[in-house]
């Protein structure tokens, strides 16, 4: 017996709050990795890792929000807890090691490819793990063809993805960033979902210990959604990562170097990009000179 399936039992909210959330993981992960890119200090594995479980988070909430909205109308469907969270598990672990490759290798055009490919092929087996702890009486089945289609939009929006991260400067810009990769993950959700058809052995609930769609809900979007949070209020906190380039140095930090001053040797702290460019030894420097000291007489 052939079910009948319905992927927007909610109509328009489901696919909203999905997109939103798949927006706001991908908004930080880009806004981490380019933090980890443009400052070399010691905390670049953890706007790295940031960024990843980010993204990961993001795409597995996006993933089962869109999944309260599906539904086969002659029999109920749960889910099997510990494959439910080993999806999410996958897709931290792919995503972080497509974004490490071009962390630590650069962004050449060679890692970009290979960390878009492991990215996409994380989000995909995500994807289609989580499928796989779904519980009904009956057997889901794929389209073979729409299938492969769907793991190809998830490679090019994650390669697109990390091209954004190391090309995309600015808030506006990272911000449109992040939109494209939500509707290119979302509609990566709703192509694989299209391949979609099940086939009932009766119409008695599946036996056995599991959850409904609706009493995952909660938990799901409490966890993610206190880490995403947290995650923001780290982002917020460091002025780069919002504005671009550090203005907090004030119009002196950018000042021309004078020629034939040296300048002083400047050691960058924390939220300071690496090619810090140190403030000239001019008029303002000269300031601070003890009174009777030697003053040049270039200026």
């Amino acid at each position: 017996m052939q079910g009948t399936v319905d992927g927007f039992s909610y109509g328009i909210v489901t696919p909203v709050a999905a997109f939103l959330m798949a927006c706001l993981g991908g908004a930080l992960g880009l806004r981490c990795t380019t933090r980890s890119l443009r400052h070399r200090d010691s905390f670049k594995a953890g706007w790295l890792a940031l960024g990843a479980t980010s993204i990961g988070t993001g795409i597995w909430t996006m993933h089962f929000i869109a999944m309260m909205g599906f539904s086969v109308q002659q029999a109920p469907i749960h889910y099997d807890l510990p494959i439910t969270f080993a999806s999410l598990g996958v897709a931290v672990l792919m995503v972080g090691i497509g974004i490490f490759i071009v962390g630590y290798r650069g962004a050449t055009a060679l890692t970009l490819v290979t960390g878009g490919t492991i990215t996409g092929l994380g989000v995909a087996t995500m994807h289609y793990l989580g499928m796989a702890g779904m519980r009904l009486q009956g057997r889901i089945e794929y389209d073979t063809l729409t299938v492969a289609m769907s793991v190809v939009i998830a490679v090019v929006a994650a390669t697109t993805a990390l091209w954004a991260a190391v090309s995309v400067h600015g808030f506006l810009a990272s911000l449109g960033a992040s939109l494209v990769m939500g509707v290119a993950v979302s509609g990566m959700h709703y192509t694989a979902m299209s391949a979609v058809s099940v086939h009932l052995h009766g119409t008695e609930p599946v036996g056995g210990t599991g959850d409904t769609a609706t009493s995952l809900l909660l938990p799901m979007l409490i966890g993610p959604a206190v880490f995403l949070i947290l995650a923001a209020v780290v982002v917020m906190f460091d002025p780069l990562l919002v504005m671009g380039d550090p203005d907090w140095q004030g119009p002196a930090a950018r000042t021309p170097h004078r020629p034939g001053v040296p300048a002083p040797r400047h050691v960058p702290s924390y939220g300071e990009p690496a090619n810090w460019t140190a403030r000239p030894a001019g008029r303002g420097a000269r300031r601070g000179v003890p009174r009777g000291g030697h003053r040049s007489q270039d200026w």
